[in-house]
């Protein structure tokens, strides 16, 4: 079964659809989806979401855009709250220079200090990175002299300079809907190089609904749309992606159990 990495079930929670959503996304064959975290001061609601189904985990951190207002300046309190049995990584975080909603300088001391939580908790660090490609790998290679870290480089839209530093030092790289789009050959050539044993797959739902579907709320069930075009880019059958991709996930995410295991 897929495994829909990246998704925002607080904002589909929010319309009132979240039960229909989860269904809609089991009944498609995901069998595990991640919803992110992207304010502290809305952890708990996000916990709770991942709490009220057995196949949802979450994770704890912020997004860039609240770094000004929420970014935490050192790993304390992303350490003490990742220590749920739901709380599955730390993020998201990372640099938005094309929005720049928060201060570049506090953008990246929120950034370092996810990575120091994800080192000490061993959880994976869930990359953001949009505009900024130089700064997210000085500061991913700066912060792995101190030591390794685990993590993924969410909905990937970076050059090709940021997706060879990061499996350079060891992290996987996730595809959203983005790698759909008429648009993409650049990344979808990116992506052609990209080792099977690095890819994830992901909606970033609400957002970035894929091809037949743009123009629509994402959610969930459409990380098929994405598992299919990867499949289609790496010449091999729906089914092998599938299977390759919720492992690469297990191996990443430990503190996830596969559906079998939770039954």
């Amino acid at each position: 079964m897929l495994v829909d990495s990246h998704c925002h079930l607080d904002t589909l929670d929010a319309e009132g659809e979240l039960d229909a959503v989860v269904a809609r996304a089991r009944a498609a064959g995901v069998g595990t989806l991640v919803t992110i975290c992207t304010k502290l001061s809305q952890f708990e609601a996000v916990r709770a979401i991942a709490e009220r189904f057995e196949d949802v985990y979450c994770s704890v951190g912020v997004h860039p855009h609240e770094a000004a207002e929420e970014g935490p300046s050192g790993p304390e309190r992303l350490i003490a709250l990742a220590a749920h049995h739901k709380v599955v990584g730390i993020g998201e975080t990372g640099l938005d220079y094309f929005y720049e909603h928060s201060p570049r300088p506090r953008q990246q001391v929120s950034f370092r200090a996810h990575i120091q939580a994800a080192r000490q908790t061993g959880l994976p660090l869930i990359v953001h990175s949009r505009d900024a490609d130089a700064d997210t790998i000085e500061i991913l290679r700066e912060e792995h002299a101190d030591g390794a870290y685990p993590g993924v480089i969410h909905c990937f839209t970076a050059g090709p300079e940021l997706a060879a530093a990061a499996l350079e030092l060891g992290l996987y790289i996730s595809l959203a809907g983005i790698v759909t789009f008429k648009n993409a050959e650049a990344l979808r050539d990116i992506v052609r190089q990209v080792p099977l044993d690095r890819l994830l797959v992901e909606t970033d739902s609400p957002y970035l609904a894929p091809v037949p579907l743009r123009g629509k709320p994402n959610e969930p069930a459409y990380v098929v749309h994405v598992a299919k075009t990867l499949a289609e880019l790496k010449e091999i059958g729906t089914g092998e992606l599938t299977r390759i991709t919720t492992d690469n996930f297990h191996r990443l995410f430990t503190k996830a159990q596969r559906p079998a295991e939770s039954q």
